[in-house]
Order: structure tokens, then sequence, then C-alpha cells
């Protein structure tokens, strides 16, 4: 799978998972800490959180600018991670009475992570000529690292949570990935020269190279990636419901006891999974199925049969719809109460769904922006698709308020009918899309 492609890729892919680790392993547990240490309600707790995220996904648009200045994208780079490090280490050292460290660590973590992940994956994108079709693999691959570091950080919280009872612990855990993420992408910087569109790496340079294309043009190309933040946006704000409504419904209406297996010897065959446990499912879900996307793709390719990445795009919208009507279905099925009654399999089930709509997602957009931005203006628009996160993480939280508020089947029924209109958007500027890059 990796045969092909450059060394930079594998620097990027490990750099990009222990920064994940300690992302992730925040995640697992944000939520969790606002409930049960700090005691907030729902209200004050949906707040922190569609704030939060939408700082970390709106940075990046000023990540962009930085990166495609004078500091470059590497150096924008590292700055993001040393801000990470230093807000895991104060959200480390925070407590009900002692708020001011959760306040700062929150902002350097969200502020930093913002500078770091839109630069990260313009360094993937420039490890490849503008037309190469190795781009979407190269995507699959680096996402496979994202979600190797996402699978990660929740086992470990877990573990501490279960071993220490401590969510501070945790957080301790992310510094130390951060550290480690910074050490691998220094130790690999060589590996990271981008490439002219001819192929030929420009081994001195610290930024992509530019080539004219004309203004008419760049202005197709920006109202095109502008139309696929805009729909990326419906996706997101359903996937964001993983950290706040999907956990709340592990955590006050779903069985902590898994029944999986038949009795082995003084063994019943179950497992008891805590709330934290559930956000291990998606970035595990993605890397069993990203193999198989990628072989599937690559035969489909070599038959000519390939979708465009737009068609995948309209296909993982409609994915994640149904999954969240899985979670309409366990909603009538009891999960309205708010009893620990539901089986764990409802939200594992919403997991495998929703994780085969990100894998034909958000690869694929990542991918689109690096192939449809302008080259002198990458680092912008790659901001830009965060941006549209941010946006889908802004509307999760906001929506998330009034989880509480109505029957919890009617909630997930409206998120699924924003993720199909999504689809629907996708599906009418498809030919747009797929005109510069799809």
């Amino acid at each position: 799978m990796l045969g092909r492609h450059p060394r930079g890729l594998i620097v990027l892919f490990f750099t990009e998972m222990w920064e994940r680790f300690g992302f992730y392993t925040l995640m697992a547990i944000y939520v969790l800490y606002m409930d049960k240490a700090l005691g907030w309600s729902d209200a004050s707790k949906s707040d922190f959180y569609k704030w939060f995220t939408f700082v970390v996904y709106i940075v990046p648009i000023l990540g962009g600018l930085i990166g495609d200045g004078r500091l470059g994208h590497r150096n924008t780079v590292r700055l993001g991670a040393v801000m990470m490090t230093v807000g895991y280490v104060s959200l480390a050292l925070s407590s009900r009475e002692w708020l001011a460290p959760f306040y700062v660590g929150l902002a350097l973590v969200a502020t930093g992570t913002g500078l770091f992940k839109g630069n990260m994956s313009v360094l993937v994108g420039n490890l490849y000529p503008a037309a190469s079709q190795l781009k979407d693999s190269a995507f699959n691959i680096f996402y496979m690292g994202i979600n190797l570091g996402g699978l990660l950080g929740p086992i470990v919280a877990t573990w501490i949570s279960s071993r220490f009872g401590s969510y501070n612990l945790s957080f301790a855990a992310a510094a130390i990935g951060m550290l480690l993420s910074i050490a691998i992408f220094q130790w690999g910087r060589g590996h990271l020269a981008p490439v002219q569109a001819g192929g030929l790496s420009l081994a001195n340079a610290g930024g992509d190279p530019v080539t004219q294309s004309s203004p008419a043009e760049d202005r197709q190309r920006i109202a095109t990636l502008v139309a696929l933040f805009v729909i990326s946006m419906f996706f997101w704000l359903g996937y964001f419901q993983n950290w706040l409504t999907f956990t709340l419904f592990a955590e006050r209406s779903t069985a902590t006891t898994l029944h999986l297996l038949p009795p082995i010897g003084g063994w019943d065959g179950s497992f008891t999974l805590r709330p934290e446990a559930y956000q291990i499912f998606n970035p595990a879900f993605i890397l069993l199925l990203t193999p198989l996307l990628v072989a599937g793709f690559t035969r489909a390719r070599t038959m000519g049969r390939e979708p465009s990445s737009t068609w995948k795009i309209c296909a993982g919208l409609i994915v994640a719809g149904v999954s969240l009507l899985i979670m309409v279905a366990a909603g009538l099925g009891g999960g309205d109460g708010d009893r620990n009654v539901m089986s764990p399999l409802w939200l594992i089930s919403l997991y495998l769904l929703l994780t085969t709509g990100e894998l034909l997602i958000s690869p694929m957009g990542l991918s689109l922006v690096s192939k449809v931005a302008p080259q002198r203006m990458r680092g912008l628009m790659m901001g830009l698709w965060f941006g549209g996160t941010a946006a889908g993480g802004w509307l999760a939280g906001q929506l998330g308020r009034y989880y509480g508020d109505m029957p919890h089947h009617r909630y997930f029924l409206l998120i699924a009918a924003l993720l199909f209109f999504g689809a629907l958007l996708a599906f009418l500027v498809r030919r747009r899309l797929d005109r510069f890059g799809g």
C-alpha cells in the first residue's frame, strides 16, 4: 500500500498519529470531565463543546494564511504542536476548584490544533504532483494515521479512568503524545520536500511551488470549493454528535455490559463498556475499512469504473444519514427513557455506518481541496475546508443543547434529515466539482 508513495508520507503519518492520540484522548473524556468532575449542566457542556470545536476547526483558516506566508507550513505545524503540548499540561492541572488552567488549556489546544491541522494536510498534498493519481490513496493512508491515534487515545483514556479514576492523568498522557509527535516531525523533516508539477523534488523549498493560473479560473475554483465546504458542514454536524449526544446516550441510555459470546470456562462471555470506550469504535472501524476501500477503489480504477470523489461524498452523506436512523430506532426502542437498558450494539452499529460515511467524505474532501485549490492559496483553502468542519461542530453543539428537552428519537431524526439534505446539495453541484478534480 505504501510502495509507490514517498517516505515523507510515513513521517507525516506518525506525526499526525501522535497528535491525534493527544486530541482524541482529550475528546474521549471532554464531556465526561465537564459532567462528572466539574458538575456542569447539559447546556453548559454543550456551549463549551460547540465553541471549543468551532475554534479547533476555524483557526485552520488563520493557520492556512500563516502557512502560505512567511512562516511557512512546516513552522506553523511546529508552533501549533508546542501550543497543544502546553495546553494539555494546563488541562492536567485543572480541577473544579481551579478552573483557570482548564480555560487556558482549552484555548491553547483549540488554537494549536487549528494551526497544525490544515498545514499538515497541505504538506501531504505537496508530496505529490498536482495531477497525481496517488493523492486519493495518500490521503486515505494519512487518514489511517489520524485514526490509529484516534484509536489509541480512547483506549488509554479508558484504561486510566478505570485504573486510576482520574481524567487529569489522561490529559497528561495527551501531552506525552504531543512530545512524540514533535520528535518524529523534527526527525523526518528532510523527507518533506514538496514537488513541482513535473514530479521533481524541491529539497530546499519551504512551500509548494506556485504556477500561474488566470484570475477567472481561480475564482471558479474558489467558488467550487466554497460549495464543497457548505456540503461538508452537514456531515460534520452529524459526526460531531459523537463526543456529545452519542456519549450522553452511552452514559444514560446504554447498558454497561455487552453480551457477545457464549460462556467460556469461568467467563460469562460479556464485556464491560464505559461511556468513553465507545470512542474506540470509530477509529477502529476506519483502520479495518480503509484498506478494503482503498483496494476496492484501486480495482475499480484499473477497470475504469472508479466513482469520482464527488460521487463518493454523495454516498457518504447518505450512509451517514442512515446511521442516524439507527439512533432513531434506538430511541423509540427504549433509549428515550434515559435508563441504562439499551444494548451497546445500537451504538456500535451506528459507528460502523457513520465511519463508512466518514471514509467516503473526509479523505475525499481533503484530496479535492488539494486538487482544486489554486496553488498559491492551498493553505487558505485547506483552512476553509476545516472552516466547514468548524461550522458543523458549532451547529452540533448548538443543537445538542436540546438533546435533553425532546425525545431522543426526534432529535436524531432531525440530524438524519440534515444529512440527507447535504447529500441532495452534493448531487446538485457534482458536475461543477467534477470539472476541476472530482
